[in-house]
């Protein structure tokens, strides 16, 4: 676990992160454990966004308020979701969409929620049937943990492979997860999108010129996406937000996706992307060339703390 506690030339300190996952989906850290390793980092500005569930975030809303009555000094929180979606369309492409202060109990909400777990634990019923039928042999106790994450994926059964000793590493035990069957486990981008908009939350564009690993988008290619992510809602913007600050984009990109955002009149978010030990990304960490970020360079925040 890496956290940026330093400050830089302009004395802004790396206090904010709105893009982190816990155990509730494929991060290292529990709900718990992340909230005193957000301390440690200096960070008092956070959000959770697990992938495809909120399980986590409202585990964390609750500690936080169980520390209030304690007397205890607790960062600020916004409750968040990381949805993986696909586009429609004759280009349709992957994006992920994160969603920020959602009524948890909106029904629109609940429905986005529950195909992408439905979806989600399809393909993993296969990618199980594909390792047993390699030969790869997980215990009855292993899959029955499998059967019960809320967002099972390939590095949780990769994480299995590598306890068995089936691969060197992770990444290459997360290879042998990858099974010929196409089940597509991402939702309709427009799904989530009115799922976050019904629900009164905020629905932001995650690392919209590629994510950790990715090869980035050209300005072209982005600015085609974008017309596409805008027109999802109907007379209105289907989108609300981009995230311009992000711990691998340099320089250029985030001052190319600021003008961006600031030409389509979008909120904008950062975050780091933070998955504990599964990712060398440090809490607070919202761009790769080291330079904090105050709270009045994200203008989500303000929107976020209008809606709580």
């Amino acid at each position: 676990m890496r956290v940026c506690r330093d400050k830089g030339g302009n004395g802004l300190s790396r206090d904010i992160d709105l893009h982190m996952h816990s155990t509730a989906s494929d991060g290292t850290d529990r709900p718990d454990e992340l909230i005193g390793h957000v301390k440690e980092a200096g960070v008092r500005t956070f959000a959770l966004t697990d992938h495809d569930t909120i399980r986590g975030a409202m585990e964390v809303m609750r500690l936080l308020e169980e520390g209030r009555k304690r007397g205890e000094e607790e960062p600020e929180f916004f409750r968040g979701i990381e949805f993986s979606c696909l586009t429609a369309g004759e280009h349709p492409f992957k994006c992920h969409l994160l969603g920020y202060q959602y009524d948890p109990t909106d029904e629109m909400f609940q429905a986005a929620l529950k195909l992408d777990h439905d979806r989600r634990l399809q393909k993993t019923e296969s990618r199980l049937a594909y390792l047993k039928d390699k030969g790869y042999d997980l215990t009855q106790e292993e899959v029955d943990w499998i059967h019960g994450l809320e967002s099972p994926g390939k590095p949780h059964l990769g994480h299995l492979l590598l306890k068995h000793g089936y691969a060197e590493n992770l990444q290459a035990a997360i290879n042998l997860v990858r099974c010929r069957e196409k089940i597509e486990t991402r939702i309709p981008v427009r799904t989530a999108m009115e799922g976050i908009l019904s629900s009164g939350g905020v629905p932001v564009w995650a690392h919209p010129l590629g994510g950790e690993g990715e090869k980035h988008l050209s300005q072209e290619e982005f600015e085609r996406r974008l017309c596409y992510m805008l027109g999802q809602g109907g007379p209105e913007p289907a989108i609300l937000g981009l995230e311009c600050w992000y711990s691998r984009y340099d320089e250029e990109e985030i001052a190319f996706l600021l003008k961006e955002a600031d030409k389509h009149g979008l909120l904008v978010s950062g975050g780091s992307d933070y998955h504990g030990s599964r990712k060398n990304i440090a809490i607070g960490e919202l761009n790769a060339f080291g330079r904090p970020v105050g709270h009045e360079q994200l203008s989500l925040l303000s929107e976020l703390r209008k809606r709580k």
